[in-house]
């Protein structure tokens, strides 16, 4: 773990990461982002709630195979495995502070992570592409 100054709190969720405005249809997300190792390592655990459409971005240097797990993740989470220009490749149901994996189907460079069916609820599946200034432009 880096240290810059100060000490990291490995037992705290985090709660202040940049935030990006992604759509999905009609449905607009919050999105905390987390583009470094030590962000997507932490991810959202710790986290005792979250807002029903806030989510965290997972941002990754390239696409390659990505595999998530729920240690220490107190939520009940979907993962939407997202390509290059914000297509939905698979999505992920994950029980909360297990260590089994869920991969992407194909390489991708985005994992969006929302409370457990969102995506269902609203009738999103894969195929179906995310909107928002990270994914424009890019095919």
């Amino acid at each position: 773990m880096v240290m810059t100054g100060h000490a990291l709190a490995q037992d705290a969720p985090q709660l202040n990461l940049p935030r990006v405005q992604l759509t999905v249809g009609m449905y607009r997300i919050d999105a905390q982002v987390a583009h470094t190792h030590e962000q997507r390592a932490t991810g959202l655990m710790f986290r005792r709630d979250m807002p029903l459409h806030e989510g965290m971005l997972f941002v990754f240097e390239q696409p390659a195979g990505q595999c998530f797990w729920m240690k220490n993740t107190l939520l009940p989470l979907t993962a939407a495995f997202v390509a290059d220009d914000g297509t939905i490749v698979n999505l992920a149901d994950m029980k909360p502070q297990t260590t089994d994996s869920h991969c992407s189907a194909q390489p991708v460079r985005y994992v969006l992570e929302m409370n457990q069916g969102w995506f269902a609820k609203r009738g999103i599946k894969a195929g179906a592409k995310l909107g928002g200034q990270l994914f424009e432009g890019r095919k």
